[in-house]
């Protein structure tokens, strides 16, 4: 397996906290991540590929092709607010041991960030109606 971080900015970040957004039930956590990197305006600082990720590509609005990726931004926070990091992709590793690998990537840069908390987002899939 081949998992390439590309990390172009390295922000000094205060204690910050890892909200991991990646698709999964419903998109919720992908979505939630999104939406706090545009009100925010959170900057981008690091992109991931793997060999692990779906082998399609997404055709952007300029008509390039763009391979599946997962995507690290960060927020400075104001006073009395904590600094972010935001784990945004539209995939995830579709093997163990790509999941591993991916998970340790992360891990370990966010960990050089002085990241020392992380909250994962996800949905609940409900067999009732509501």
């Amino acid at each position: 397996m081949t998992c390439i971080v590309k990390v172009y900015e390295k922000p000094k970040l205060e204690n910050p906290v890892l909200l991991e957004g990646l698709p999964g039930i419903g998109f919720v956590a992908n979505i939630a991540a999104l939406h706090l990197i545009r009100e925010l305006k959170a900057k981008l600082f690091a992109e991931i590929y793997s060999s692990a990720f779906q082998d399609l590509s997404v055709t952007t609005e300029n008509g390039n092709a763009k391979p599946p990726f997962n995507e690290l931004y960060y927020y400075k926070g104001k006073t009395g607010e904590r600094d972010l990091i935001i784990l945004y992709g539209n995939t995830q590793a579709l093997t163990s041991y790509g999941q591993y690998e991916l998970c340790g990537k992360i891990l370990d840069l966010a960990e050089e960030l002085g990241c020392h908390y992380i909250i994962t987002m996800g949905g609940l899939r409900k067999d009732e109606k509501i």
